[in-house]
């Protein structure tokens, strides 16, 4: 039986998955009920100075059948005092005492950082997380993001930090950054224990084409916010990765952005993470998909003979490699299968127009026709096909001379390799 309970970074849970610092945690009623539900940990919402929130707060992109394809949040920080944050926290953990509560924050000076620190320690937190990532509201008062964004400043700041506290540290990253594992050095640098990752990303999800106001609507007035939700996880998984694979970074990561499933999660795990952390599926769904989640990640391991979730961590990260470091030599060709196929005809109408014309439709039938010879194996029409397993991707030789990337006809002035490292 697959087992878990996770330590990470000195953490102990009963299983991997986090609630996420933001409106599902912001109450011990909330967090309680959430660990009744069967969450490993959480992470409280933000403990800073109480600020007034805006109403309305948030505004989503719907795609299709996914209602909240990306949620767009203005909301800041806690509202509440620290006072009666730390009262309820204080609860939580006495009845709760073996899952994994940890405080998130993020204050000014380092005066207020060291009091908050001493303060979560003397009620029996777990941890804490940095919180380094807020894009609105707070990065304009020089907090969130906007120490984030600064490796010098998140290295400072981390390391006033780790002058206090005596239990793990995490820090929180904001992915509206040129490069993730700057950030993730500076905090590595300034002492941290481990990394979360993503924060939410600057966005503006929609215009009210009526009123030709953004959303959400303050009064007729609107701000960027943070996007999070399944839109958000392409660019997690990327992120996740890459300060995985660097190869001075060492510490281990929470993985966040857009996970709703056991399969969302087991991909976070495979790109490199060791705990995941959820927001917008509980806003979405409620604390019960939990249950969904432990079951399927559990068979999954099973499944592939692992007994806990870390012996999936960076397995696909591992694979990833620079551009031309893949095999050219490598040649796939599409395959429909007649038996199959509805006779829709998107593939022939994504290949003739947006890709390279490799399919032919036929007078005789509604089934479309590959044209091999022509075929360079992008994909496309397997990905628009609306039918499970009716086009797939079949390896056949590659006829043409052995191709390595520095002598490919498209790269005529011949680029070393040592020149790309």
């Amino acid at each position: 039986m697959a087992d878990l309970s996770i330590n990470f970074a000195g953490i102990k849970a009963p299983n991997p998955f986090w609630l996420a610092s933001a409106p599902p945690t912001n109450t011990g009623y909330q967090v309680q009920n959430a660990f009744r539900a069967g969450w490993g940990g959480a992470v409280w919402k933000t403990l800073g100075q109480p600020i007034v929130n805006v109403s309305s707060r948030y505004g989503a992109m719907n795609y299709k059948n996914h209602r909240i394809a990306g949620l767009n949040n203005i909301e800041l920080i806690t509202d509440r005092s620290l006072e009666e944050n730390l009262s309820e926290m204080k609860e939580v953990k006495r009845n709760f005492p073996n899952h994994a509560l940890i405080a998130s924050m993020m204050w000014e000076t380092r005066e207020e950082w060291h009091d908050c620190i001493k303060r979560c320690e003397d009620i029996g937190v777990d941890g804490f997380e940095l919180n380094f990532g807020c894009p609105h509201g707070m990065c304009e008062r020089g907090m969130g993001s906007a120490v984030g964004q600064n490796p010098d400043v998140a290295e400072r700041i981390t390391a006033w930090v780790k002058e206090v506290a005596t239990k793990p540290v995490i820090v929180k990253l904001t992915p509206n950054i040129t490069d993730i594992t700057a950030a993730g050095l500076a905090a590595q640098r300034g002492g941290a224990d481990a990394v979360s990752l993503i924060n939410t990303i600057n966005s503006v999800t929609n215009i009210n084409l009526q009123t030709m106001s953004p959303s959400p609507s303050v009064d007729g007035l609107s701000t960027h916010g943070g996007y999070c939700g399944p839109a958000v996880k392409p660019i997690a998984l990327n992120m996740v990765s890459e300060l995985y694979n660097h190869p001075e970074f060492k510490l281990p990561i929470s993985g966040i952005g857009g996970i709703e499933t056991w399969g969302d999660a087991a991909e976070f795990f495979l790109m490199g993470a060791s705990a995941v952390q959820v927001c917008t599926a509980v806003m979405h769904y409620g604390y019960r998909i939990v249950d969904e989640m432990k079951t399927g990640l559990s068979d999954y391991l099973e499944q592939n003979g692992m007994k806990a979730p870390t012996e999936l961590t960076g397995i696909a990260a591992r694979k990833l490699r620079r551009w031309e470091q893949l095999d050219l030599n490598y040649k796939i060709i599409a395959h429909i299968d007649p038996e199959k196929c509805i006779g829709c005809q998107l593939c022939y109408i994504a290949c003739e127009d947006g890709a390279h014309q490799s399919i032919a439709l036929q007078s005789h039938t509604r089934v479309p026709k590959i044209k091999e010879e022509h075929c360079v194996g992008c994909n496309l029409c397997s990905l628009v096909c609306p039918v499970d397993q009716c086009i797939t991707m079949v390896q056949i030789p590659n006829e043409a001379g052995r191709l390595t990337w520095p002598e490919h006809p498209a790269n005529p002035n011949r680029v070393s390799h040592s020149a790309l490292t």
